[in-house]
């Protein structure tokens, strides 16, 4: 935190001022003042992003205070008791606010009767209503729930997915209609005190912003500042903004870009964090970290939901292992003489770029990244275990059968199998060791930057060789030959930006060595060694560094580990191993059973490589929040689906019993449909 920063946050009038203008203006200041990443506080060193102080209820979000935890109800809102219930259960678990859905005025006005039943069972929790399509909702709403959340997509804007062209007076005039039916509701918030969120989703934006600028994060991003621009206009501040998408790579953009564009603007409000739709289990898990976290490693982020196709007092637990990690991370610099790394060198966090690099065998270049997993802890006169990473042995037939989610490189250090191994799956050996094979063949070493550098006896066709990212030595990494891929590791507490740092040192020295990323947890459970190392791999995948992931987990399943690393390349959208589920978390919107739904579907097309799809409970999630999936699965009316390939309408109202055959038969018309082996 800067002196300035400092000195404003502790002057109480200053801090707790009524007066917008002073308030406006000192934020003003430290918003353009604290920026020295472009979109964060420091690109090298953690350092949380202050923004504005909002209160919801009786816990105020964002400046000083905690990251906070959220989550959604997803009982029928005219269910009083049945959504009491479950958000008692979700505070329980550990949700400081609750989301409620309101798609019409009659919900909304049933949030009175759930309030009050929590505040006589002694519940104060802050509840948040959700509003898409009906704006008198939202100031019924507004009236009675400590904040309300609409999509600037939906929310008196026109979502048909026509290609409508503008001019600017054309622009201007629709503009001009949305200020008219937004400012009752704003005008409402500011009487009765409550907060906002301006929640902009990928997948629904409006016509007009699709248009105008694409289906992208910028579009994303006009879409909320649009708004922002018109509660400003009426003095009202109680805002906080969020980003959604399914596409974890378009979701961190559109934040990063968020927030530069807010401090060009003299704003710094509060950020609401989630991946939408990220969908169940490990999968949801991983994808929720690998957006969310990358973001929480810049420090920003002051509210987060995990949206997990799951019971929603289950959300909040994983939500709260991604933001403890920050509670106490010390704001200091760790990557030494990189520490200068700023956005006026290669590095563009706005874009997706995969850094280049020339391959090597297999890594690096347009290769997909590869997985290696260190085994030399295990029975190496046993092939049978080999099927944690994906080789199934067949004793009978004396071979391997290959899953897709097969690693690509065996870590085993000193020790020396007694077995053949798979002829696809490369041994990795300590150097020493490695000298002393009778047959190198597949088999290779596994040097420290010292001794590769001494090393008179090479292997001529892939050496691996392992560096500390805080050991950057432009003249040594240098003279690395074209066998060489590094293994770049870092034992730092801040190690995704220590390893970031290495990354962007090499491309401004137009270094091209395959670089394979590890990270060693120890003594974490399989819950948080997922959540960790999915933000702290993930984020740098995200930001296209890295030809291949290395997870070192003493002590470990190996098949979690071999799991989460494909999971992690398959949630960064750099390789592809299975079926995607683009799931929605359900609320009270949704028209059948969510859960059941999609294990069902997960149970019929989970062979299906490299295909998405989308299931979501209700138009309102429909074509738009899974814009990104090949085919969808959506509620629209009571035991009725409408059935998508893309965005289009390929089957209207199929009853529930007859809809997945249908949706197969889809996928087996498209040619896109395998028999499951």
């Amino acid at each position: 935190m800067t002196l300035l920063t400092s000195i404003f946050y502790n002057i109480p009038i200053l801090k707790h001022s009524n007066n917008p203008y002073l308030c406006k203006q000192m934020e003003n200041i430290l918003a353009k003042h604290d920026l020295a990443g472009g979109y964060c506080n420091s690109l090298t060193a953690y350092s949380r992003y202050l923004t504005r102080e909002v209160n919801i209820g009786d816990i105020a979000l964002g400046g000083h205070n905690p990251i906070r935890i959220q989550s959604m109800t997803t009982t029928d809102t005219m269910d009083t008791l049945g959504t009491v219930e479950q958000t008692i259960r979700m505070v329980e678990s550990g949700c400081e606010y609750v989301r409620i859905t309101a798609p019409s005025i009659k919900e909304a006005e049933n949030l009175a009767n759930i309030k009050k039943e929590l505040r006589f069972r002694g519940y104060n929790v802050p509840l948040i209503a959700d509003i898409h399509f009906t704006p008198n909702a939202a100031e019924m709403a507004a009236r009675i729930v400590e904040k309300v959340r609409v999509n600037p997509g939906n929310y008196a804007d026109k979502k048909k997915f026509e290609n409508l062209e503008y001019t600017q007076d054309a622009y201007n005039a629709e503009l001009a209609r949305i200020y008219k039916k937004f400012i009752p509701l704003v005008k409402i918030c500011k009487e009765y005190g409550t907060a906002m969120r301006i929640g902009t989703n990928h997948g629904s934006l409006s016509d007009r912003i699709m248009s105008h600028y694409g289906d992208t994060p910028r579009g994303m991003v006009e879409s909320a500042m649009e708004f922002i621009r018109m509660c400003e206009d009426q003095n009202y501040f109680n805002l906080v903004i969020s980003m959604k998408a399914s596409n974890t790579q378009v979701m961190v953009q559109a934040y990063r870009l968020l927030v530069e564009t807010m401090a060009k603007e003299g704003m710094n409000y509060p950020l609401h964090l989630g991946v939408t739709e990220a969908g169940d289990g490990e999968d949801g898990r991983i994808k929720s970290a690998v957006g969310i976290g990358t973001l929480l490693e810049d420090g920003l982020g002051d509210t987060i939901r995990v949206s997990l196709t799951e019971d929603p007092e289950f959300e909040a637990p994983v939500a709260k292992a991604l933001a403890d990690r920050y509670a106490l991370r010390s704001p200091k610099s760790e990557v030494g003489s990189l520490e200068s790394i700023t956005l006026r060198s290669t590095y563009n966090p706005y874009e997706y770029n995969r850094r280049i690099t020339t391959p090597v065998q297999h890594i690096g270049g347009h290769h997909h990244p590869v997985v290696m997993i260190d085994v030399s802890k295990e029975n190496l006169k046993d092939p049978y275990f080999l099927s944690s990473v994906g080789y199934n042995y067949s004793a009978g037939l004396d071979k391997y059968n290959l899953a897709d989610q097969a690693c690509d490189l065996a870590y085993l250090g000193d020790n020396l199998p007694s077995f053949s191994f798979p002829g696809n799956l490369k041994q990795v050996y300590n150097y020493q060791t490695w000298l002393k094979l009778k047959d190198k063949n597949n088999c290779h070493p596994l040097f420290s930057l010292e001794e590769f550098t001494k090393a008179d006896h090479k292997d001529d066709l892939l050496s691996f060789v392992e560096v500390d990212a805080q050991q950057f030595n432009n003249e040594i990494l240098a003279q690395l030959d074209s066998t060489v891929v590094l293994i770049l590791d870092t034992s730092a507490t801040h190690g995704m930006a220590e390893q970031r740092a290495f990354f962007v040192a090499l491309q401004e020295q137009k270094n091209q060595v395959p670089i394979i990323i590890k990270r060693t947890y120890q003594g974490a459970d399989a819950d948080h060694l997922m959540l960790y190392a999915a933000t702290d791999i993930g984020a740098l995948f995200t930001d296209g560094f890295g030809d291949g992931i290395w997870i070192d987990a003493e002590g470990q399943n190996l098949s979690l580990i071999n799991s989460t690393s494909f999971g992690i390349l398959q949630a960064t959208r750099t390789r592809i191993s299975k079926t995607e589920y683009i799931s929605c978390p359900s609320c009270g919107r949704t028209l059948f059973d969510l859960q059941e739904t999609t294990q069902l579907i997960r149970s019929r097309t989970d062979h299906l490589k490299g295909i998405k799809i989308g299931i979501m409970g209700c138009i309102v999630n429909g074509p738009g929040e899974m814009a990104d999936a090949d085919y969808g699965y959506v509620g629209t009316g009571p035991d009725k689906i409408t059935l998508y390939r893309g965005k289009e309408v390929v089957k209207k109202n199929v009853t529930t019993a007859y809809a997945l055959d249908e949706l197969i038969d889809i996928i087996k018309d498209d040619g896109n449909w395998v028999e499951k082996v």
